[in-house]
Order: C-alpha cells, then sequence, then structure tokens
C-alpha cells in the first residue's frame, strides 16, 4: 500500500524520496535539492494579513543550505504582526521538512518550504497563527483521544474580458463544462499544481455564480480538498489561494475569493468539512447512522457559532452574503443534505448499496463497503476567513461540546428537518438564533467569549484584542439598513474588499 501511496503522489519530493512527506528529513531536502539541480530555496510563511511571504536564498554550498535548514532566518515581527512592538520585534522562522515542494512558477529551479514562528528563547511563538492551530488540536487530542480531520470547499470567481461564445444561463453554471464555461483551462491546471505541492484534491468544477456586463464575465468555480490532518487542511488553503492568484496573473485575469461579488448573485463561501477519528475510524457514524460523538460536535459548533464569525468572516462584504435565500446560513441550526442551515451532515455512502452494479451490469466482483467517508460540514465561513484561527476556535467549539452533559439536548433543538424558510416552519425558524449581521456584532460576540477561547493559553489575549480591534474598525454595525437600494455604494464596498486573506 505504502509503494502505491508513493508511485501516485504527484508531489516531486515524495517520488524522488520514496517517503511520505511526514517522514521527510533535512538530508532528505538535501538529497532533493542536490540530485535535482535545485538553484534557490524560498522560506514561506503566513503572517496576520494570512497571505504567504517569501524570504529568497541562492544555495551557494551544502554547508550554506544546512545551516539555513538547520536554524532557518529571523525576521522583522512589528512589520508582521500590528501587536508585536519594535522594540522586541525579532522571531525566529523555523522550517517544517514535510511541507517543501518545488515552486512551480520559478523560473529558477527553487524548492519552497513553509515554516513555524519561534522566540528568542527557542520557544515556538504563542500567537503565531500555525500554532494556535496546534495548540487547539493539541488539547482536544490530550482530553479526548480524537484526531481533527478537515477539509475546504475553496470558491472563488474568475472576473476577466467579455467573450463568452456560449454564455451559461445567469447564476445556473453549476458543474457546466467547457465550452459553456471559458476557465476551466486554468481551474484544471490548478488542481494539478496544488496536488504536486502537496494538496489532497478531492474535485474541481464551476459553481453557480456567472454573469456579465458590458466589458467583463464573472464565472465562479470551486476547488473541493480531501480530509486531512487539520494543521494540514490549514497549510494547503493558503497554498491553493497562492496558487490561484498566480495563475490569475499569468493569464491576465483577477481571482478573487471575497464573500460577495455583486448583489443578488452567488457569493463564494469557503464551506469547512470535519470529522473526528479515532484509531483511523471515523467517529461520526454508529451503526450506520451519525452518532452521538458527531451530534455533540454539532451541539458545540451551535454554542458558538456567533463567535465563529469574528475568525470565519472578518470583512464587512461577509454580510452581505449571510443573508436568506441565498443557500448561505443565517440562522443557528443545522440538517441533513440540508443546504439553508449553518451545519449540514451531506450524504455520507454509510448505507451498503449494490450502485455499482447496478449502473454496471458486468461488474462480477463484490463491491466492499467503504466506511468512514461522513463529514459534517460548517457553512458560514467565506473567503476572508482568517483560516489557521478559525480552524482553532472550531476544534475548541467541538471539544466543548464532546464535554457538555446538554449537548445532545442541544442538537435535539437545533435540528431541522426541511429547508427552513418553508412557510409551514415559521414557529421553529421565529425561535432559531441568528448569525451577527456585521463585523461589529461579531466582534461583541467574541468579547463576550473570549475567556473561553483564552484557556489554557491558546488563543493569547493580544490574538483576541487584535481581532475585536481590526472587527470594531470597520463601524459596520448598521451597515445593511445603510446601503439598502444604493447599488453604487455597494458595489465600491466591494470593489474596497475585492481582495480579502
Amino acid at each position: 500500500m505504502k509503494s502505491n501511496q508513493i508511485f501516485l503522489n504527484p508531489n516531486k519530493l515524495v517520488k524522488f524520496l520514496k517517503k511520505h512527506p511526514n517522514e521527510f528529513t533535512r538530508y532528505d531536502i538535501m538529497k532533493f535539492i542536490d540530485g535535482n539541480n535545485i538553484k534557490m530555496l524560498n522560506l514561506r510563511y503566513v503572517a496576520e494579513d494570512g497571505k504567504l511571504k517569501t524570504l529568497n536564498f541562492v544555495i551557494n554550498s551544502m554547508e550554506h543550505l544546512e545551516h539555513i535548514l538547520c536554524t532557518g532566518e529571523r525576521v522583522d515581527g512589528s512589520s508582521l504582526f500590528s501587536y508585536i512592538e519594535t522594540g522586541k520585534s525579532d522571531l525566529y522562522i523555523i522550517p517544517r521538512f514535510k511541507t517543501a515542494f518545488v515552486n512551480p512558477f520559478s523560473e529558477i529551479p527553487t524548492l519552497d518550504i513553509l515554516c513555524s514562528f519561534y522566540t528568542r528563547s527557542g520557544l515556538a511563538w504563542d500567537s503565531a497563527p500555525e500554532f494556535i492551530l496546534r495548540k487547539a488540536h493539541k488539547e482536544l487530542k490530550k482530553n479526548t483521544g480524537f484526531t481533527f480531520k478537515a477539509m475546504g470547499e475553496l470558491e472563488y470567481y474568475i472576473i476577466g474580458p467579455k467573450r463568452s461564445l456560449y454564455p451559461a444561463k445567469d447564476q445556473k453554471a453549476y458543474h457546466t463544462s467547457s465550452p459553456f464555461t471559458n476557465w476551466e483551462h486554468l481551474r484544471t491546471e490548478a488542481i494539478n499544481i496544488i496536488s504536486e505541492i502537496g494538496g489532497k484534491i478531492k474535485y474541481g468544477h464551476s459553481e453557480v455564480g456567472n454573469f456579465f456586463t458590458e466589458t467583463k464575465e464573472f464565472e465562479q468555480h470551486e476547488i473541493e480538498f480531501l480530509p486531512v490532518d487539520v494543521e494540514d487542511a490549514a497549510d494547503q488553503l493558503v497554498l491553493a489561494k497562492w496558487v490561484l492568484r498566480m495563475l490569475g496573473e499569468k493569464y491576465g485575469v483577477t481571482i478573487s475569493f471575497a464573500p460577495k461579488i455583486t448583489v443578488g448573485k452567488a457569493g463564494s463561501g469557503l464551506h469547512i468539512h470535519f470529522f473526528l477519528e479515532k484509531d483511523g475510524k471515523n467517529l461520526m457514524i454508529e451503526n450506520k447512522e451519525l452518532s452521538d460523538t458527531a451530534k455533540k460536535s454539532i451541539a458545540g459548533l451551535m454554542k458558538f457559532s456567533k463567535v465563529l464569525t469574528a475568525f470565519g468572516n472578518t470583512i464587512p462584504t461577509s454580510y452581505l452574503r449571510l443573508v436568506p435565500h441565498q443557500e448561505a446560513p443565517t440562522n443557528i441550526c443545522w440538517g441533513d443534505y440540508n443546504r439553508s442551515v449553518l451545519v449540514r451532515v451531506p450524504l455520507g455512502w454509510v448505507a451498503e448499496t449494490q450502485m455499482i452494479k447496478d449502473a454496471n451490469p458486468n461488474e462480477k466482483y463484490e463491491v466492499p463497503y467503504v466506511e468512514g467517508k461522513q463529514t459534517v460540514e460548517l457553512r458560514s465561513p467565506d473567503g476572508s476567513a482568517d483560516i489557521y484561527h478559525l480552524l482553532a476556535s472550531m476544534i475548541l467549539a467541538v471539544e466543548q461540546g464532546l464535554k457538555e452533559e446538554n449537548s445532545l439536548k442541544i442538537a435535539e433543538e437545533t435540528y431541522v428537518a426541511v429547508n427552513i424558510f418553508d412557510k409551514n416552519f415559521k414557529d421553529k425558524l421565529k425561535n432559531l438564533e441568528k448569525l451577527p449581521k456585521s463585523c461589529w456584532e461579531s466582534a461583541d460576540e467574541l468579547k463576550k467569549s473570549r475567556e473561553f477561547f483564552e484557556k489554557n493559553g491558546v488563543f493569547p489575549k493580544r490574538t483576541i484584542n487584535g481581532f475585536i480591534k481590526m472587527l470594531k474598525s470597520y463601524h459596520d454595525e448598521d451597515l445593511s439598513e445603510r446601503l439598502y437600494d444604493k447599488n453604487e455604494q455597494i458595489k465600491d464596498l466591494v470593489e474596497m474588499y475585492i481582495h480579502t486573506m
């Protein structure tokens, strides 16, 4: 099995070294660089703005290379994080070898490696986004024995000159194929590159959103990943955004992950799927039904869903997407297969069916039942999400749901079996709590819950302070009312936040 995983893995380092990335050492990195005529090394890292930073090195000797790999480099933290003082700003960035990949865009043969932040005393820096996620996952593992597996559905718009000979119907582009979509080739190029640099891709497709102006076309697409350890899930989303933007530059189009592009058209979300695992077994299903573990996890998300928007919906236009009748949640509830709820339990292949034999009458062999595909999906986040902090906050919420005695009761009370906007559902709809309507409200929710997130040192006070300050700075508490029926002002606001994290 291991040899098959290596043989089929598109990562060039895996094929060359014949090792899984988790097994990479600095000598493996040196061996690959020497054996593949690599000329440069890039140390990459994510700071407060959520985008990849770069430090370029020309490799001039094996000794020089080993020195970089062993000690990393120092950076000015005060230029990267708003809450670091200039007088105490130095941080180390130390490479994580499992993240190494060949840079697909550099004309000079270059190897890139993602890094973690460390302090002058050699300890992981407590406010680093990547380390906050690591701390949250460590707490979950220590307290429950569970591993948190996650993946994202990355939605985005490609904005380019109007040129379609075969225009798809407005807002009817779901899974549309060429020639009725103009940018399928960019998407397929992206998923191939993301796979080569370590991302685990499930699939890509065109999404619902498409529309035209007199001069431009707007096409919505989605790339969905496979569930992996939560730390890797965050890394691959950051890298995927970078790849897509680089391809946008290559083809002369704009790539936007903004939650809203214009009024009345589909917004872009960043839905997060997850499951809990123990001893290699998915715990979301028991006896082919949704397990109590899954329901308690959902209850944790229900309890903290308002505050999760502080990390998952971080710009004013996020709340132009979270409106009724747009396949985006507004009410705090969950359900099966239901796209109008906050947390959805998608179809999960739990029944032992013979669909493959029905579709293929000549199939002679028994069809194995494959367990472990059930996930739970949080549908509120969007492309503005601070992905490391969002996933860390989700883990803490899920862990709390697992602990609380009344979690199953919460899950029962917030479950809905139909479309929540069904006219026969008015009484239940009235009793459901609502998500925040602005960054300002999200900041208030974070302020109320800050002690929970700061417990055990997972989220440092300075990090929470930074989010509250940022969210309050927009002064968007009555934005929807101010913008009602003012399309030009909405357009200006969208343009302001077109390039989110």
